[in-house]
């Protein structure tokens, strides 16, 4: 464990996920995703880059009504269950007794990035939000509660794990870049990044 990023909760495990444990949640995403496929987000300033889907109660859906969590993908469907796989990873390193609600599935292909943003759409802060990264490279950029200042920047790797716990929770963040290309984890490139959260 060990970490350069100096705010207060903010935790990675490097390489918390070896390589046949990375290979196995990436069959059982593959699974999750042909029932709930990926999606294009859009925001006020038009269609994200990242591309979405989730598992849980809960997803996160942002269109033309704006930002928020539904129980149903895009589709009508109710979102797929957390795999066990993924709960196992919360129930290791989050210090939390409650279940995640919400898995979040980012995937980002080449040039897709992930703007300064704030996760501030749930109710119950005192539990973290824990992060896993598969496939490519991300440049994982922490900042501060407020926008501006200082920010420091980590490159994650496929298997490490990040918590998000303390002002850390709050605290904005991004993704500002993948190194496309690598990771063989999968056979076309691209970052999937997991979110773990509580959310009533």
């Amino acid at each position: 464990m060990a970490t350069s990023i100096r705010q207060k909760g903010f935790v990675i495990y490097p390489g918390f996920l070896d390589r046949p444990a990375q290979e196995e949640l990436v069959a059982r995403l593959r699974k999750i995703l042909a029932r709930a496929p990926l999606f294009t987000p859009s925001t006020r300033r038009g269609p994200m880059s990242v591309r979405m889907s989730a598992a849980g109660r809960f997803g996160w859906i942002s269109d033309a009504r704006g930002y928020r969590y539904e129980e149903n993908h895009p589709n009508g469907s109710p979102w797929p269950p957390i795999p066990k796989e993924v709960l196992s990873i919360w129930n290791t390193v989050s210090d939390c007794p409650r279940e995640p609600e919400c898995c979040l599935i980012n995937w980002y292909g080449e040039g897709a990035k992930m703007g300064m943003h704030s996760d501030a759409d749930e109710t119950d802060f005192t539990c973290p939000v824990v992060s896993v990264s598969l496939g490519d490279e991300g440049l994982f950029r922490m900042g501060n509660l407020e926008r501006g200042g200082k920010t420091e920047s980590i490159w994650l790797k496929s298997g490490d794990v990040v918590m998000m716990g303390g002002t850390a929770r709050r605290a904005h963040h991004s993704v500002d870049r993948i190194r496309f290309g690598s990771s063989t984890l999968l056979p076309e490139g691209g970052r999937i990044n997991l979110t773990l959260r509580v959310v009533t």
